[in-house]
């Protein structure tokens, strides 16, 4: 490719009788393995910025949506030509013949575990990645929130898509004055969002929103199956041929392999709340495996609880009462860097401090006004400098992290930015 931008530098003493000049240039061919909760816009998010770049790209999307996947694989070869973007779908094995090869960068979207062998991976070929991973994101209430205004942003915030949202809230951490209202007014929120029958509603999502009927003994032997192999021509960077004719074309082979990996989540978070030591302030039903529906629960649980240890990613979320905002700082100090944090609070002096946490972004929620909760920051006016930095990245290194501080909009401003987005629908 062409030099995409070029840029003079300004002369010094050693430059004197030079002109140094900076030239953006595309990376080259891109890997880009994409996350299975949101799997159109996560794919395309970082998709259209590294075509944007200039640069080629081999798609991997989830195995774990496979509609979406299949609809991709159809769909692109339509419209663009395969020297430039291709799809390859499966699963395990195909991701890791792919991590064998080399590539000028990798984009990964996911869970720490995998995180850590695609950054192995890559660090035998030295190809740069960007890893987007989860983790547990904190809430902190202080006593001077609205709590009815949190209680309804927390309730949507969290089991919008069945708390599979990377930036969802994970555990709150309130005090014990203001945790009965704060429960209370979740618990109102949730039966106006998706009635008093939550398994019903056809608003409140599935693990991974798709039922599966197979019984676990059909799938037991998942881990015995072959998978098609793909021949790819990495000199040329695209795909030559796809082999087909083997197990693809064994539709039972697939939907007891999707099966598996989806009862496989079930069966996760239905132990975390068979080993809880927590006490259940609301529970809105009955886990129901052939459904795939675990309700929302909220648990009132100390520090050593399992479902403190790790991302829940689900519908479930734990309380944790805290005295102070320094104890709660503490607490979110004391384990992994979290994706994200939030505070709700009115006094914008109580802000500073939990911008000291060990947090990548940090986002303020008070309560003096109705804004959109900020895991969803990138439709509050700034989808411009998101593109660019994604942009940038496929542009060129940056070894400099992006820590993002911000206010929140209100639902009539946002509304004025996204004119098919009412306000009435903003908690």
């Amino acid at each position: 490719m062409r030099p995409s931008t070029r840029f003079k530098v300004q002369k010094t003493f050693a430059t004197a009788l030079d002109q140094p000049v900076i030239m953006k240039e595309p990376l080259g061919v891109v890997l880009i393995i994409s996350p299975w909760n949101y799997p159109v816009s996560m794919t395309l998010l970082p998709l259209i910025p590294a075509i944007a770049a200039g640069n080629t790209v081999i798609l991997k999307p989830s195995e774990m949506s496979p509609h979406t996947s299949a609809a991709f694989e159809k769909l692109i070869p339509r419209y663009f030509d395969p020297e430039f973007l291709t799809v390859i779908n499966g699963g395990v094995p195909e991701t890791t013949e792919l991590l064998k090869e080399r590539f000028d960068h990798i984009l990964y979207t996911g869970c720490p575990p995998v995180g850590k062998i695609v950054m192995t991976a890559a660090a035998k070929h030295l190809t740069p990645v960007t890893l987007e991973l989860g983790g547990k994101c904190p809430v902190v209430v202080e006593d001077d929130a609205d709590l009815e205004i949190t209680a309804r942003r927390l309730a949507w915030g969290k089991w919008l898509n069945c708390g599979q949202t990377c930036l969802a809230p994970d555990y709150v951490l309130v005090s014990a004055a203001s945790k009965p209202k704060l429960v209370d007014g979740i618990r109102r929120s949730l039966g106006e969002f998706y009635g008093n029958d939550i398994q019903s509603s056809k608003d409140y999502s599935r693990i991974i929103n798709q039922r599966h009927h197979e019984p676990i003994a059909a799938v037991a032997d998942y881990e015995q199956m072959t998978i098609p192999p793909k021949t790819i021509d990495y000199e040329r960077k695209s795909i030559l041929s796809i082999d087909t004719a083997h197990a693809r074309s064994d539709v039972y082979t697939y939907r007891r392999m999707d099966a598996y990996k989806r009862i496989r989540i079930f069966s996760r978070i239905s132990a975390l709340l068979d080993s809880s030591k927590g006490t259940v302030l609301f529970k809105g039903g009955e886990r129901d495996r052939d459904d795939l529906f675990i309700p929302p629960v909220i648990l009132d649980v100390k520090a050593d609880d399992p479902f403190m240890s790790d991302e829940i990613f689900g519908p479930v979320l734990p309380i944790l009462t805290v005295s102070n905002l320094s104890e709660a700082i503490e607490y979110i100090n004391s384990g992994e860097k979290p994706l994200a944090a939030y505070i709700f609070t009115r006094n914008d002096a109580r802000y500073p401090p939990i911008s000291d946490a060990k947090v990548r972004q940090l986002a303020r929620l008070t309560g003096t006004r109705r804004a959109l909760p900020s895991m969803f920051s990138w439709l509050s006016g700034i989808p411009v400098i998101v593109v660019s930095v994604v942009v940038g990245m496929f542009l060129q290194a940056s070894s400099t992290p992006l820590t993002c501080t911000f206010s929140l909009l209100s639902s009539n401003a946002l509304s004025r930015l996204i004119p098919m987005c009412p306000a009435s629908v903003l908690p």
